[in-house]
């Protein structure tokens, strides 16, 4: 939750729950009932802090898991009636969009380029983008793989990976990224110079958590980092032939993320492959910046509309 403030927002209360919604999905097609319950169960929590703060306007979304599962309005149905949250599915084209609208405050308009990339549990979502500053940014192109964290676990393995099946994963997100570059030669241009890479996801910033050594996870310290993709690589390479108690042990990984951070890994070693810039900027943030921007932008546009002095609102934005 948030509260306009100047040009941005100032964050007045969060909630954060890894539900894995879409555990299962890749392999029978519809959302199993222990993660539709466990994803009730933390959006009843956003409703209840909502009410608490009096929020006067939101904008709730689903992704890719509810693009893909077979029992998705079914599940939307159940929200709205036992939560009283009205869930809109978006496009990945819209994510696309939300996800470089949040992560905009952290490029760097002295580049001419940017690839924007967001690694989500059921896909991952490639934006390639021609900075223009004020003039605002221009997407060339954008591609959404259907591959994440939790797809690519459930496929190839998570909690026990070889590295055949490393390589396995590396391989399928390969073929998707290869056909993105023969469509707008990044490699090229990265060669030429003045292209940022700026990723947003779980795993990137938990690369970077482990990359400084963090003993507890700080957003302050992540979000905006700039990562020396070598050693990013290394951790990648590390974690993926680490077993999964040392996975577990890593304090920015833990047992929550510990049988999905391999596959994260493949991924951003896959785009490392075609792509190897010699730094990554970090974002922890994305889509939810992005619909609050949304908000705030819609409530200017209707106060300009109607000259009566407008309240102060208070903005919420949930993702599944």
């Amino acid at each position: 939750m948030a509260k306009p403030e100047a040009k941005s927002f100032r964050v007045i209360d969060s909630f954060s729950r890894i539900v894995r919604l879409g555990e299962g999905v890749s392999q029978t097609g519809e959302l199993s009932e222990d993660a539709m319950d466990r994803t009730v169960e933390a959006l009843a929590v956003c409703a209840e802090k909502m009410k608490f703060r009096g929020v006067t306007r939101m904008r709730c979304v689903a992704t890719e898991v509810c693009r893909k599962a077979n029992n998705s309005e079914a599940f939307l149905a159940r929200v709205e009636d036992e939560v009283g949250i009205k869930l809109d599915i978006i496009t990945t084209e819209e994510e696309a969009g939300l996800a470089v609208d949040g992560c905009s405050p952290l490029l760097d308009y002295r580049n001419h380029y940017a690839l924007v990339f967001d690694i989500g549990g059921g896909s991952t979502e490639l934006i390639w983008l021609r900075l223009n500053g004020r003039h605002g940014n221009k997407v060339l192109g954008w591609r959404s793989i259907p591959y994440g964290v939790v797809t690519l676990s459930e496929r190839h393995g998570g909690v026990t990976v070889t590295d055949q099946a490393y390589q396995g994963m590396i391989t399928d997100v390969m073929e998707h990224i290869t056909g993105f570059e023969q469509e707008h030669n990044i490699a090229q241009i990265i060669r030429g110079g003045r292209v940022q890479m700026l990723g947003t996801s779980g795993t990137v910033t938990t690369l970077a958590g482990v990359h400084f050594g963090l003993k507890r996870y700080n957003r302050r310290q992540v979000d905006g980092a700039w990562l020396n993709t070598a050693k990013m690589i290394e951790i990648c390479e590390r974690l993926a032939s680490s077993d999964y108690k040392a996975r577990v042990a890593e304090p920015c990984i833990g047992q929550e993320r510990a049988d999905l951070v391999v596959s994260g890994c493949a991924i951003v070693q896959a785009m490392h492959n075609t792509w190897p810039v010699r730094k990554l900027r970090v974002a922890d943030r994305g889509v939810r910046e992005g619909l609050l921007f949304g908000l705030m932008n819609d409530a200017d546009r209707e106060n300009k509309a109607a000259p009566v002095p407008a309240q102060e609102q208070t903005i919420k934005e949930s993702r599944v």
